[in-house]
């Protein structure tokens, strides 16, 4: 039995897929749900490696924060429609994965519930997989949702 599940989600119609299977499991579990939402880390990743931009990101960091707060309402109504009492989250972050597991750990969450996009091949290897990075980092349970693929 989980006591609490960290589920991340970026808004994307794959991830409230998996937002939704992580609630219902976690009512089913009778658990605590933490939801998390990265924002992009303009800063570090602007001003990184050897080309050192001078560029303000504040309009980038406000746009990410509204951004945050839309997708983490909905959060809010998915889980009152599941009857599901549910925290949010939000963390600014370079690296989506060491900000998930950061978060799961700072929590004390016993399960990290989250979305695949179940790429394989050059595809995977080309734009890489948080969800990859997760299950290779963590010690914390990852259990992971893909989406039905209708062939």
């Amino acid at each position: 039995m989980f006591k609490h599940i960290l589920i991340p989600t970026d808004g994307s119609k794959l991830s409230e897929a998996a937002l939704r299977a992580g609630m219902q499991f976690a009512k089913e579990q009778d658990s605590q749900v933490t939801v998390l939402y990265v924002m992009p880390d303009y800063a570090a990743l602007m001003y990184s490696g050897e080309a050192m931009m001078t560029y303000n990101t504040s309009d980038l960091n406000k746009d990410a924060e509204r951004t945050a707060d839309k997708v983490l309402q909905a959060v809010q109504d998915i889980a009152r429609a599941e009857g599901v009492y549910c925290r949010t989250a939000r963390a600014m972050n370079a690296s989506v994965h060491k900000a998930i597991i950061h978060q799961a750990e700072e929590s004390h969450c016993d399960l990290i519930c989250m979305a695949s996009h179940g790429r394989k091949g050059i595809a995977g290897i080309l734009l890489g997989s948080e969800t990859q990075r997760v299950l290779v980092n963590s010690h914390i349970p990852v259990l992971v949702h893909r989406p039905v693929v209708k062939e």
